[in-house]
């Protein structure tokens, strides 16, 4: 099913605006360097501000295997909590464990947000041939194909990263995103709702999601 031209450019736009968001990562600006094991335990704990503490901790000492407790930690019935959690699962995500590969990601991102585009797939490029494993350097260099306008390249480095982190809410969201301008709107759905299925609080995705859901349910009514 094809969207009218207003329908796309509206959706795009949109779209657009969310894939250039960049999350603001936590500060790391504490006195000391929290105790892993402290803030993996102040998450269960039932006291809110105790469990924003450990979200925070996490953001900042975090492992990969910790993501699916920060990840449970996006339904939290605190809102703060569910907003931190989710800014350290971008911070644990985006640590590489290799400080040659990190120097080398911060200046992949600032590239990308300088709009130099070029520049910064070649940098994400080398992070690749330095550390396949690294979900986030494939995310990245997704995200800078996509706002190059390459989409089947984003679509090729989006199967990348789900194969290393198969719960990555941004890379579901980019999916829907790539699918909506390559004017394919019922995939697109489909992904909008895998990313919401595992982050709730993308409120961005949310909002496409169902302004989507809607123009296809029209467009099938006057099918009818």
């Amino acid at each position: 099913m094809k969207l009218s031209k207003v329908a796309m450019k509206r959706l795009v736009l949109l779209a657009l605006a969310i894939a250039c968001l960049v999350p603001a990562m936590p500060a790391a600006a504490e006195p000391e360097r929290p105790s892993r094991t402290a803030a993996l335990a102040a998450l269960k704990k039932s006291d809110a501000e105790e469990r924003r503490r450990g979200a925070r901790g996490l953001a900042i000492v975090g492992r990969m295997e910790d993501a699916p407790k920060l990840i449970a930690a996006l339904r939290d019935a605190d809102e703060r909590v569910r907003a931190v959690a989710e800014l350290a699962l971008w911070a644990v995500w985006s640590r590489s464990g290799d400080a040659r590969v990190d120097e080398l990601f911060s200046k992949g991102v600032a590239e990308m947000g300088e709009q130099r585009f070029p520049e910064a797939i070649a940098t994400f490029t080398r992070i690749i041939e330095l550390k396949p494993g690294f979900a986030e350097g494939w995310n990245k260099r997704a995200t800078a194909y996509f706002l190059a306008g390459e989409f089947r390249r984003s679509l090729r480095d989006c199967d990348e990263v789900i194969k290393r982190n198969p719960q990555h809410f941004g890379v579901l969201s980019g999916y829907g995103q790539i699918y909506l301008r390559l004017d394919q709107p019922e995939k697109a759905l489909e992904y909008f709702r895998r990313a919401l299925a595992v982050n709730p609080n993308l409120e961005g995705v949310q909002g496409l999601a169902e302004k989507l859901d809607s123009i296809i349910v029209r467009r099938r009514q006057r099918s009818i």
